[in-house]
């Protein structure tokens, strides 16, 4: 059993995590080399996103979860586990506050300037709000990338096949 959560821990991070690097360092610059800031790819990455953030709240969950389940397995308070959890809460927090803020008011932004941001002046209101919260959402989503990568790295601190020690 204890193999099994270790694995759902690990599986549901990683997922996580390559899914960031993967939307960061391949889809968004590739999509922006074949098709420009237009309608399409505004969509594209838009829909990426909600799905990647949808992804983020199941692995999170899951993660947690298992973690909380190991921890009641082995009967510890590892400090390992404890600062893993905290780190997806935050990885979560930072995931819903994109979602739930920062997309909603870029969409609003998007609308306002008739659907296509890089058609309008960037002296637009609609325009400079816009690339704040552009800039804002990159920076809390790579936020988010970090925790995930400090996870992985707390994981691999983990003793493997005996009881840790009580911290």
């Amino acid at each position: 059993m204890n193999t099994l959560l270790r694995a759902l821990r690990l599986l549901s991070i990683v997922v996580w995590v390559g899914g960031l690097i993967f939307f960061a360092f391949v889809e968004a610059p590739t999509a922006f080399d074949v098709m420009g800031t237009n309608r399409q790819f505004a969509l594209l990455i838009d829909g990426s996103i909600t799905a990647l953030n949808r992804l983020g709240y199941l692995c999170g969950f899951v993660f947690f979860l298992a973690t909380v389940a190991t921890r009641y397995r082995q009967g510890c308070r590892s400090r390992l586990l404890t600062a893993q959890m905290v780190l997806v809460l935050l990885m979560i927090a930072a995931t819903d506050y994109v979602q739930a803020s920062i997309i909603p008011a870029m969409q609003r932004d998007r609308a306002t300037a008739g659907g296509d941001i890089a058609s309008v002046p960037t002296n637009n209101p609609s325009r400079i709000d816009f690339d704040r919260l552009h800039a804002l959402s990159k920076k809390v989503e790579g936020s988010a990338l970090f925790l995930g990568l400090g996870v992985i790295l707390l994981m691999s601190a983990e003793p493997f096949g005996e009881r840790p020690p009580s911290s």
